[in-house]
Parts: C-alpha cells; structure tokens; sequence
C-alpha cells in the first residue's frame, strides 16, 4: 500500500503508538476482528475471516484509505481503517469507518485513539465526512463513538440476520 510521507506519521499516547498498518499487521488485525465476530457485539459478520479474506481487504485500501493499528509494547491491540463508502463519484468525500479493540484491551482508551487518529488523516485526505454502522446494542461502540464527536442520524430496524434474531443498526456521522 504506497503512503505519502505525510501519512506515515505515528501517534504516541502513553505506551501506546498509532501507526500506518503493514502487510506484516495482517494476522493481528485479523485475530482482532475475528474476536469481534465471536463476540457477536461489533459486526453482522459470523463467520471468521480467513487470511486470504483479510488479504482481499487489504488489497482495497490505499493512502486515502488508511488501515492504523495501536500498538502496545510490540502486540497489536487495536486496529481501525477508512474505508470506501460508495463506488459513486458524488461520495468521494464520505469514509465509511471500523474500529476493532482486543477484547483484553477494551475500555482503556485504545478505540478513541484509533478514532481521533483516523479523523485526523481524514481530514489531511479531503474527506468531508465519516459514517459508521453499528450494532444498536452496542452500548459501549455508541459511546466512543458519541464522545468522538458522531451524531447518530438513524436507526435500520431489523437491519440485519444474528445468530437467528434479526438486529437493529444504527447510522452514525461525523462532518468533518
């Protein structure tokens, strides 16, 4: 994935540092969502992501559309990605966002790191604004992602198929 030199900057906060993702992050960060998909919290997904599905995700994000990872005396324990929102030239300006944390390391800041290092490179590439789609019984996602600065704009009853039970997701965004 080419980056500029801008981009490549990494964020330190305490012990943590924020930093572009490489192809060497891949298995981390696929250990992490794949905890998010047990988890039943974070996404509709329910199956685990293989290597080569990870690899195929990979292959779709570029400079504009940034993959960071938090990282914590040498481990991944957080990673999140801008990603695109629409093949339409009218939404070039709209990122679509994830944010996953590992599951020991939840609730200790590391999701709004992720989060105001990603606005930031939002910002830096144009973007005029991110959305996010969550799972509405995610408290804890709605929180950080309501401290963060994201407006929820609407809920899609029955938006999706978990575990047999149909879920509601909300739509949440920030102008930047």
């Amino acid at each position: 994935m080419p980056r500029t030199p801008e981009a490549r900057s990494t964020a330190v906060i305490g012990s943590l540092h924020i930093r572009l993702a490489s192809d060497d992050d891949l298995e981390s960060i696929r250990r992490i969502y794949n905890e998010g998909v047990d988890d039943r919290a974070a996404t509709l997904e329910t199956e685990p992501k293989s290597a080569s599905d990870m690899a195929d995700w990979w292959s779709g994000h570029d400079a504009r559309y940034a993959v960071i990872v938090a990282e914590d005396a040498g481990r991944i324990v957080g990673w999140a990605s801008l990603n695109r929102f629409s093949h339409r030239c009218a939404h070039s300006g709209i990122a679509d966002l994830s944010v996953y944390v590992a599951r020991d390391r939840r609730g200790h800041g590391i999701g709004a790191a992720l989060l105001a290092d990603l606005e930031s490179r939002a910002r830096r590439q144009g973007f005029h604004k991110i959305v996010l789609h969550a799972l509405d019984s995610n408290e804890q996602g709605k929180r950080l992602y309501d401290r963060a600065g994201f407006a929820a704009v609407g809920v899609f009853k029955e938006h999706g198929m978990l575990d047999g039970a149909y879920v509601d997701v909300v739509a949440m965004e920030m102008i930047l």
